[in-house]
């Protein structure tokens, strides 16, 4: 058995931190709300043919800030889930000329 260093005091264990079930099933019900701010935002986008290029623009500013309200700290994860579909969307919709 290997004796301990008396000058050096004892680490403690690190226990990762567990989200209990009414976390998950939080986060769960923010991505699912998430995921429909976002698919909705997309459709108007998509569809609504008076929709400015500005007004599109703004759509898509506006839901990123609520979708970083909602999980702050994670502008990685949407920059590349959801940035890329945005930018594509917008090529299709407002095609240059």
């Amino acid at each position: 058995m290997e004796k301990q260093d008396p000058r050096q005091p004892e680490q403690p264990i690190l226990v990762p931190d567990v989200p209990s079930a009414a976390e998950k099933a939080e986060e769960q019900k923010l991505i699912r709300r998430m995921q429909m701010m976002m698919n909705m935002a997309m459709q108007v986008i998509a569809q609504d043919s008076s929709l400015s290029i500005d007004e599109a623009s703004q759509m898509i500013a506006d839901s990123r800030k609520a979708a970083l309200a909602m999980f702050p700290g994670k502008e990685l994860a949407y920059d590349l889930i959801w940035k890329p579909r945005f930018q594509r969307l917008m090529r299709e919709r407002f095609p240059i000329m």
